[in-house]
C-alpha cells in the first residue's frame, strides 16, 4: 500500500511559466503528515545483529542566477557551461557528471548483490536549473533510484530549503516558505509518493539559529511539513547546562529542545554530523571506516548499534570528483563479508532502533550553542519576549564569545556582519512581500495559486540564496541586488 495519495492532479513542474513553488499547501500537507514507517517494511538489516552503522549524505546545489543573455534567471551550472574560460567553470562538465552519477553506482551495486545506501540533498534550484536547461539525462537518472521501488531500500532523500538559504539569516516568516517551495518542486519532480518517503532535514550550510524564537520557528515548521528528524553539527550544540556533547553521544539521535521567549518548548530528533573536513571524510568513506570502531550503545533500556553520520558537498573540489569515485563502491563489496557492520540510511536507522523499542524522549536532550547563557539569566517559566532580548543585549555586550547570528524580520537583532547591502534589502523585500500577500492568503487560500504570488514568492526565497553572501562582495552582491530590484518592482 502506497504512503501517500497524490493530489488528484499530479503536480506540474512548471506553473505560469515559473518553478512550482507553491499553490498546493493543502495537498502537500495531505502527503507528508503521516505516521507511517518508510523504510522498516523493506529493511534488508537486523539491527540486532550489527553493532555499528554509518550514514553519509551527498548536498548538491546550483544557485539561480539573473545572468542570462538578456539577464534571464539561469541556474550557475548553466553559466558555467557558457563561460568555461572563467575561474573554475571548466569543471562545468565535471559537475553535471556529479549530479547524475550516485543513480549509475547504485543499481549497479544492488545488481551485484551489495546493499549500498546514500542520502541526498538536492536544493530546489539545482533540480529547476536541470529543467531548466534540458538535462533529462540527469533527471531520468535520479528518478530511476528515487521512484523505481526496487531501489528505495538504498536511497533517502532529505529535504531543504528551496533557494539554499541557510535558517539563521533567513526572515522568520519565510522560513516554512522556502520548505514548503522545496516540497512542491520535489513533489513535481519526482511524484507524491516519493515526497511522502522524505522525512529529514538537511540545512544549508549545516545553519543551526541559537537565536530563542528563530529556532522554536524552525522547529515548527519543519514538524508541521511533516519532518521526523534534522542533521545537526556536533559543534553547533551543547547540553542544557552548556557543556559539549558526550563523546559516545555523537553516535546516536539527540532530541534537540527549543524554547522561545514565551518560555513555550518544542523538540525534534537530531542525528549529529561529527566535525570534519566534510568532503575529504565523505569522498574517501571515513564514516565507513570510524564505524569499525564503534560498538552498541544504550539507550533507556534498549541496546543499539552506533551510527556515525556525515554529510558533504557531492561535486565540489577534486576530492568528490575524483576520491569519492575511486572510494564509494568497494565499501560495499567489503560489507558483504562483514556481519556487524552496515550502512543506513538516516530515517531507517530512526525507525529500525525505534521498532527495537527504542523511546524518542530518551534521546539525550541538546539545544542550540549559547542558549544556555540565556537561560542562565531568564527564569523560562516567567520568560518574556522583552526579558530575552535584554538578556541578550547584555550578553553581547559583556561576553565577547556570545553571538546570536539570528534573524528576524523585526529589527531588533543582529544580521551577519558585513553583508548589510545583501540581507537589509532580503529583509525589505520579506517584509513588503508579507505585508501585501499575508492577509490575502488568509482570506483566500487560493492566492498562491496566482502568477503575481507566485513571481513575487520566487523573488523572496531567490535573494535568500546563501551564495549571495558567502561567495564575496562583487558580481555575487550585484546578483542579489538585481534580483531584490526585479521582486521590489513585482511588489510595488
Amino acid at each position: 500500500m502506497p504512503i501517500a495519495t497524490a493530489p488528484r492532479n499530479s503536480l506540474e513542474v512548471i506553473t505560469n511559466d515559473l518553478p512550482n513553488i507553491c499553490g498546493w499547501e493543502s495537498d502537500i500537507a495531505t502527503v507528508v503528515n503521516h505516521d507511517q514507517p518508510v523504510f522498516l517494511p523493506q529493511s534488508n538489516v537486523k539491527i540486532s545483529q550489527i553493532n555499528a552503522s554509518f550514514a553519509c549524505a551527498l548536498h548538491m546545489h546550483q544557485p539561480t542566477v539573473p545572468a542570462g543573455a538578456n539577464g534571464e534567471l539561469i541556474s550557475h551550472l548553466q553559466h558555467m557551461f557558457n563561460h568555461p574560460n572563467d575561474g573554475d567553470n571548466h569543471n562545468a562538465g565535471v559537475f553535471a557528471w556529479c549530479y547524475s552519477r550516485i543513480a549509475d553506482w547504485i543499481p549497479e551495486l544492488v545488481a551485484n548483490g551489495c546493499n549500498p545506501r546514500i542520502m541526498l540533498d538536492y536544493s530546489g534550484n539545482l533540480l529547476w536549473g536541470f529543467q531548466q536547461m534540458g538535462r533529462n539525462d540527469i533527471l531520468d537518472n535520479l528518478k530511476k533510484i528515487t521512484c523505481d521501488h526496487q531501489y528505495q531500500p538504498y536511497v533517502e532523500w532529505l529535504g531543504t530549503t528551496w533557494s539554499h538559504a541557510v535558517i539563521p539569516s533567513t526572515p522568520i516568516p519565510d522560513i516554512k516558505l522556502q520548505i514548503q517551495a522545496w516540497q512542491h518542486y520535489f513533489a513535481a519532480t519526482f511524484g507524491c509518493e516519493a515526497l511522502a518517503r522524505v522525512k529529514g532535514f538537511s540545512p544549508p550550510e549545516m545553519h543551526l539559529p541559537n537565536n530563542p524564537d528563530t529556532l522554536y520557528e524552525y522547529i515548527k515548521a519543519l514538524k508541521e511539513c511533516g519532518y521526523r528528524w534534522l542533521l545537526v553539527q556536533e559543534h553547533s550544540v551543547e547540553r542544557l547546562d552548556g557543556s559539549g556533547l558526550h563523546h559516545d553521544h555523537k553516535y546516536i539521535p539527540n532530541r534537540l529542545v527549543a524554547r522561545n521567549s514565551q518560555g513555550e518548548t518544542i523538540s525534534i530528533t537530531a542525528l549529529i554530523k561529527t566535525q570534519g573536513s566534510d568532503t575529504k571524510l565523505v569522498a574517501q568513506m571515513q564514516p565507513y571506516h570510524e564505524a569499525k570502531g564503534r560498538s552498541k550503545q544504550q539507550i533507556g533500556n534498549v541496546s543499539v548499534p552506533s551510527c556515525v553520520s556525515q554529510i558533504a558537498d557531492g561535486e565540489n573540489g577534486g576530492v568528490m570528483m575524483n576520491e569519492f569515485a575511486r572510494d564509494f563502491q568497494p565499501v560495499w563489496y567489503e560489507l558483504k563479508d562483514n556481519q556487524h557492520l552496515a550502512g543506513l540510511n538516516g530515517t531507517e536507522y530512526l525507525e529500525l532502533i525505534e521498532a527495537a523499542g527504542v523511546n524518542p524522549e530518551d534521546y539525550p536532550p541538546c539545544q542550540a550553542v549559547g542558549q544556555h547563557k540565556i537561560w542562565q539569566q531568564v527564569d523560562p517559566d516567567t520568560a518574556t519576549t522583552e526579558k530575552v532580548a535584554q538578556a541578550i543585549a547584555d550578553l553581547q555586550a559583556t561576553d565577547h564569545q556570545f553571538h546570536m547570528d539570528g534573524a528576524s524580520w523585526t529589527d531588533d537583532l543582529s544580521w551577519v556582519k558585513g553583508y548589510e547591502n545583501v540581507l537589509e534589502p532580503m529583509n525589505q523585500l520579506s517584509a513588503m512581500f508579507h505585508q501585501k500577500y499575508d492577509a490575502q492568503v488568509a482570506a483566500d487560500p487560493g492566492v498562491t495559486k496566482t502568477k503575481e504570488y507566485q513571481e513575487a514568492l520566487l523573488y523572496v526565497l531567490l535573494v535568500e540564496t546563501s551564495c549571495f553572501r558567502y561567495w564575496g562582495q562583487g558580481t555575487w552582491t550585484e546578483y542579489a541586488r538585481e534580483l531584490f530590484r526585479r521582486g521590489k518592482a513585482l511588489l510595488t
